[in-house]
């Protein structure tokens, strides 16, 4: 597929596409979809305005073509919408898409991993903030205990797809976690990333001296295991990446509060209902589904989001302070996914 390359007005190229394929979840974790907001008779999107497979394959294929070399599939959470095998099928069929990845909770793999697997997905984030079983049901808001996203763990490996082990870690919560978390991802030979607890969203109640930051994570690393830096895959890679002295394991910080990536961020967001997002702290969307559902052809589609990303200015982390932290609307990560 020949494709034209876009950049924005910083220059950066669009390279990865984060597709949030439903806004549902069956957590409630605080820092993301807390239960109090979401609770029994929230409103979510009804099925009609959710985009088909269909929507989501035509758009993605748009986006290749500008460009867009890996997919990762978000919510909410992603297996909570049914057939998901299918729509990784068809994505996988896209000429020049070299990686299809997915984020979620691990609960439902053990159900989906081999058909995902077998269907073309490369690999999968795998959120888990606490090896401890109380503190785990606090933070997902469920009181799910630890063993079923173990067990979706096991059952990625066991499909043949790459895991990676997402902790989001808040101060005064889980930070106690951090060494046990290093301990069980290193000896189980599994990736690592650490999240700075981040001001996404209005509902999380997100305060500064809640975060924890990556040198001070790495600083309580450095007391049990020797680091060594490890150099970028590619330019717009999100982690800092060290590697335990010794081992081919590596572990890694998103550092979005304390050490910004604007400079180099490629990614642009699809909600479930059809809105691209050109950052995660931004509260504006352009709606390409009623574009799409109006009859407009993919050049007329593929021309405005040229359009969308060559006007894309976007770098709140470089310019985080309390006055934009206050005064700016925000979508909440559960509608366009992290």
């Amino acid at each position: 597929m020949a494709k034209t390359i876009v950049k924005d007005k910083l220059n950066r190229p669009l390279r990865d596409l984060r597709i949030s394929v439903i806004d549902r979840c069956n957590f409630r974790c605080q820092y993301c979809m807390p239960a109090e907001i979401f609770g029994p008779d929230f409103a979510f999107l009804p099925k009609s305005e959710l985009l088909s497979y269909e929507e989501i394959e035509r758009l993605a294929k748009n986006f290749v073509s500008l460009g867009v070399e890996k997919i990762r599939l978000t919510g909410g959470e992603p297996l909570m919408r049914k057939d998901m095998p299918k729509l990784v099928k068809m994505l996988s069929n896209i000429e020049g898409l070299k990686d299809i990845g997915l984020t979620t909770n691990g609960v439902l793999l053990p159900k989906h991993a081999k058909d995902l697997k077998e269907a073309g997905l490369k690999r999968v984030n795998i959120s888990l903030d606490s090896l401890d079983d109380e503190l785990f049901g606090k933070i997902n808001g469920r009181n799910v205990g630890v063993k079923p996203v173990l067990k979706g763990i096991e059952a990625a490996k066991e499909a043949g797809l790459g895991v990676k082990i997402n902790m989001v870690v808040k101060k005064g919560l889980n930070d106690s976690e951090i060494v046990p978390m290093a301990k069980f991802c290193k000896d189980n030979g599994l990736q690592l990333r650490f999240i700075e607890y981040m001001d996404v969203g209005s509902t999380n109640g997100w305060k500064m001296d809640e975060v924890v930051t990556k040198k001070e994570i790495y600083d309580i690393l450095k007391d049990h295991y020797l680091l060594e830096p490890v150099d970028p895959d590619y330019f717009g890679e999100v982690a800092k990446r060290y590697r335990y002295k010794g081992t081919d394991v590596d572990v890694g910080f998103i550092t979005s509060v304390s050490e910004s990536f604007c400079s180099s961020c490629t990614r642009s967001r699809l909600s479930a209902n059809g809105q691209i997002f050109t950052c995660l702290f931004n509260g504006e969307g352009h709606d390409l589904k009623e574009f799409m559902r109006k009859g407009a052809t993919d050049k007329e589609i593929t021309d405005r989001i040229i359009a969308i990303w060559n006007g894309r200015e976007d770098r709140y982390s470089d310019e985080r302070t309390e006055q934009t932290i206050a005064s700016r609307k925000k979508i909440e990560m559960s509608y366009i996914g992290g």
